[in-house]
């Protein structure tokens, strides 16, 4: 079953059971996939698919912070539920520990020894991780290794 059939499986699961979070981000996340379809004239796969979710994480984290500065705590709950649904669809996270080694295995293979080669170095690790971290977190790594040398 590819995404977008759990996806829509999914979204009529949350109709029926009138979760209107659940709802409304899953068909946010089909939104986004039908943009691209039309716009790029393509079927995305799952990979795509994945893509689009993380976009819509990645919002939503980038919201959190100004969220909490306002104190809507309604707001902040149901954003927290958001991500959880969008992690829910994302492969399984990697924790710090696995993309620390990845990043250490990526400078050593580009040989980065400076911050200007920091492009080299995300330009190994981004496929890696695709869908599986924060770039934002991938990119703190890489300026920690690198600063540190």
């Amino acid at each position: 079953m590819s995404l977008k059939d759990v996806l829509f499986a999914d979204l009529k699961t949350a109709m029926k059971e009138k979760d209107a979070v659940r709802k409304d981000t899953v068909q946010l996340i089909r939104s986004g996939i039908l943009q691209i379809e039309k716009d790029k004239k393509i079927e995305l796969d799952d990979e795509g698919v994945i893509d689009v979710i993380a976009k819509q994480l990645k919002s939503r984290r980038d919201a959190l912070p100004e969220y909490e500065k306002s104190g809507r705590q309604d707001l902040i709950e149901k954003l927290n539920k958001e991500i959880e649904i969008l992690l829910g669809y994302l492969p399984e996270q990697l924790s710090e520990e696995e993309i620390q080694a990845i990043v250490e295995a990526a400078v050593a293979e580009s040989g980065a020894a400076t911050m200007k080669d920091m492009g080299k170095v995300m330009a190994i690790v981004t496929p890696k991780v695709k869908g599986r971290a924060d770039n934002k977190v991938v990119g703190n790594f890489v300026k920690k290794m690198l600063q540190g040398k």
